[in-house]
C-alpha cells in the first residue's frame, strides 16, 4: 500500500498583474512518515517574470516531482489557498483532458503548465484542496513565507531541504500565535483520513 504524504502549497508574485517584471514564487512543505518519525521537508522556487496563477501550478508540479523521486508512488493530499489550482485539477483539468486539451470557450490558459501538472499528478493518487488562506493556517502561513522569501530573493532550493518549519513555529508560539497547535497531531489526522481513503471535500478547513 502507498505510503501517505501531505503537502502544504503556496504562491507569490510580487505586484501580480502589473506591467512590467513581476517576480514570483512557490513554495511548499511535504510531510511524510518515516518509521515511527514524521519526515518534514521544504521546496521552494523563483521566477523572474510570472502571475500567481503561474506560480500554483509550478509549485504543485515540483511537490509531485519531488515525492516521485527513485520510484516512489504515494497517496498525496495537495493543500492550497489557490482556488485555480485546486478547482482546476479537481474540475477543468480532467474535462479539458478528455476533449484533447481544448475548450469551446478558446485557448486554454496556462496549456503547458496544466499539462506537466497533470502528467505530474498520474505518478500518484492525488487528492486536491482548499485552505482559506491569511487564517491563521500555520503550515499554510509557512508555505507563504517560504513563496514570498523565493519571489524576493529570487531563490530556488535544490531539490527538497531540511524543514525550517518547527524552528518557524517554535518562534511564532514564542510571540503568542499558533499556541496549542500541534503539528505532528495535524498531520496525523489527516494521514489517517487519507489512509482510510476518505474523499476530501473542494474545499475544508484542514
Amino acid at each position: 500500500m502507498s505510503r501517505v504524504a501531505i503537502v502544504h502549497l503556496d504562491e507569490s508574485c510580487l505586484g501580480n498583474g502589473r506591467e512590467g517584471e513581476n517576480p514570483g514564487g512557490a513554495g511548499g512543505l511535504i510531510e511524510v512518515r518515516s518509521g515511527k518519525r514524521i519526515q518534514r521537508r521544504d521546496f521552494y522556487s523563483h521566477t523572474p517574470n510570472t502571475t500567481n496563477n503561474r506560480m500554483a501550478l509550478i509549485g504543485g508540479t515540483s511537490a509531485l516531482k519531488l515525492l516521485a523521486g527513485k520510484g516512489n508512488r504515494f497517496r498525496v493530499l495537495m493543500v492550497s489557498d489557490s482556488e485555480y489550482l485546486v478547482k482546476g485539477m479537481r474540475e477543468w483539468a480532467p474535462d479539458w483532458a478528455s476533449r484533447g486539451w481544448v475548450r469551446k470557450a478558446g485557448p486554454i490558459e496556462n496549456l503547458a503548465l496544466w499539462q506537466e501538472l497533470a502528467a505530474a499528478a498520474r505518478l500518484h493518487d492525488v487528492q486536491w484542496t482548499w485552505v482559506r488562506g491569511h487564517q491563521g493556517h500555520p503550515k499554510n502561513e509557512y508555505a507563504n513565507d517560504l513563496a514570498i522569501a523565493a519571489a524576493r530573493g529570487a531563490m530556488s532550493s535544490e531539490g527538497a531541504v531540511e524543514s525550517g518549519f518547527n524552528a518557524w513555529l517554535d518562534a511564532k508560539q514564542a510571540k503568542g500565535k499558533f499556541v496549542g497547535y500541534d503539528p505532528d497531531l495535524a498531520f496525523e489526522a489527516l494521514e489517517r483520513r487519507v489512509a482510510e481513503g476518505e474523499s476530501f471535500p473542494l474545499a475544508e478547513k484542514v
